[in-house]
């Protein structure tokens, strides 16, 4: 950076000679040798020009090229350095002087201008990295995409930021090029950030900050990383040309962010205990109602079955009806233990070859009696294999198939389709009920969540969906609802997956 500043002014310093050069060549080659004012004037705006363009020596050393260019060639005697009449060394002597104060003027109102344009691009800057702060929302990773976001917003090639820990430093690095930092040399500087915190007002910077020479030349600028008077870490760049009062602002934002990804940590830990606390709100909702009910019901069934003056017909009717809501009972436990299982990530896809029409005969072999008295038309195929975990894939389609048979007549046919291409499985469950509200899309596969249907449908725990998405969730695979253009519910699931012909098989 310094070598090519002075490389800058260098040449701003041969490009003002090089005008002062032209400006007397082409005044000396007019047919008459125009007054000394005038040469004065047109001498001095190639001055200002320079110390516009460069920096004030180059500007200096422009003014005196032209001031002995000017009593060379404008002030008489000409072509000598003699000056004969008093008033010309006045006149030369006020050249020299309003050439060095306009240079200084010129090029201090430059440097203002160019301290102002950093100011607001360093505000820019800062401003665009608290945005990338605000729209993380995941606390995995934030701090290795807080650092990428610090090298991208400044430009920098290297930078790192440094966390301690029990087991030692953690070290983030966020540019191309790694720093060779070492845990003695984090540790020494974090132990100057003790006591009283104080303020440059000059520099624009608080105390602690640290340089360390490296082997390749550079100098290694550990800058604290602040909460308020407490350090948290630090921030380490050999990047030149950054503001002491620039890292020092950049460590405070960095010090939000990390505050920010453990408040989100925190948050995420108090929305799972928070759903927990909803699981066991709905599981004994659940068992107050949804077990009282089915179990009330065969009792009464159980208590019908011992009369000695039922009739066959009816017995077998009390029998089907304790069948039933032992059935029902059956799914209710299998929900719980699912749902209990998938909180638990105790979900792994174990991948066997089966075929479409092989998931959707144990899909519908799960629900028993439920489908026994209704109208199913089933489209599946049977000719190619995909390699998915049969358990799983028929689970939640098992689920799609007792929500269509709770949620549309009982008159009505439910169709089912099932086959494979180059993308893998798909399955599709289409009742003719009364379909879903456009409200209702936003939260079908929620916890806990029943439609506007519900009142009229009792026996639900709202958990059949979400544990059809976290099912196949395990197999990467899809899962959405949608109504059917004329009519009804149509639910979908697409499972990525290998797919082979019958006679492929080994």
């Amino acid at each position: 950076m310094r070598a090519l500043s002075r490389r800058r002014e260098i040449a701003g310093a041969f490009a003002g000679l090089a005008g002062v050069a032209l400006i007397v060549v082409l005044l000396r080659a007019a047919a008459d040798l125009p007054s000394p004012a005038i040469a004065a004037l047109v001498l001095l705006l190639v001055v200002l020009a320079t110390a516009t363009a460069s920096s004030l020596r180059a500007a200096v050393a422009t003014s005196l090229a032209a001031t002995l260019a000017f009593n060379f060639f404008f002030l008489p005697p000409l072509h000598t350095f003699t000056v004969a009449d008093p008033q010309n060394w006045v006149a030369l002597f006020v050249f020299l002087a309003v050439a060095t104060i306009a240079s200084h003027l010129s090029t201090a109102a430059r440097q203002r201008a160019l301290e102002a344009d950093a100011r607001r691009q360093e505000v820019t800057r800062l401003f665009d990295l608290s945005r990338d702060i605000l729209l993380t929302n995941e606390s995995e990773g934030a701090i290795d995409a807080l650092a990428r976001h610090v090298a991208r917003r400044f430009q920098l090639d290297s930078i790192a930021i440094c966390l301690p820990g029990d087991s030692g430093w953690t070290i983030i690095q966020g540019a191309e090029r790694t720093l060779g930092v070492t845990g003695t040399q984090l540790d020494q500087a974090f132990a100057r950030l003790r006591g009283v915190l104080e303020y440059d007002a000059r520099e624009r910077t608080y105390a602690g900050h640290a340089s360390v020479a490296q082997h390749d030349g550079r100098t290694l600028t550990l800058v604290p990383v602040r909460m308020g008077s407490r350090p948290v870490g630090l921030l380490a760049t050999d990047q030149e040309g950054l503001e002491t009062g620039t890292l020092d602002a950049l460590g405070g934002v960095i010090a939000i962010a990390i505050e920010r990804a453990h408040f989100l940590e925190d948050r995420k830990a108090a929305e799972a205990l928070k759903q927990r606390a909803d699981l066991a709100s709905a599981l004994l909702a659940s068992f107050s109602h949804d077990l009282r009910t089915p179990l009330t019901a065969v009792r009464v069934a159980v208590a019908n079955l011992r009369s000695h003056d039922i009739a066959d017909d009816e017995r077998m009717g009390q029998a089907d009806i304790a069948l039933a809501e032992i059935d029902r009972l059956n799914r209710l436990f299998q929900d719980i233990l699912d749902m209990a299982r998938i909180d638990a990530d105790a979900i792994a896809a174990e991948r066997q070859w089966v075929s479409p029409a092989d998931v959707v005969d144990a899909a519908i072999a799960q629900l028993g009696p439920l489908l026994n008295t209704r109208v199913l038309r089933v489209d599946a195929d049977s000719s190619a294999q995909v390699y998915v975990d049969p358990r799983l894939t028929s689970s939640a389609l098992a689920r799609l198939l007792e929500n269509a048979a709770q949620y549309s007549p009982k008159d009505a046919p439910i169709d089912i389709r099932g086959w494979s291409d180059a993308d893998g499985l798909h399955l599709v469950v289409r009742d003719y009920g009364d379909g879903l509200d456009a409200g209702e899309l936003d939260h079908l596969f929620e916890r806990f969540h029943r439609g506007r249907s519900a009142h009229a449908h009792p026996g639900g725990t709202g958990m059949g969906l979400a544990i059809a998405r976290r099912l196949l969730a395990a197999e990467a695979g899809r899962i959405w609802g949608e109504n059917a253009p004329d009519g009804g519910t149509r639910f979908s699931i697409a499972i990525p997956a290998a797919v082979r012909a019958l006679a492929e098989q080994a």
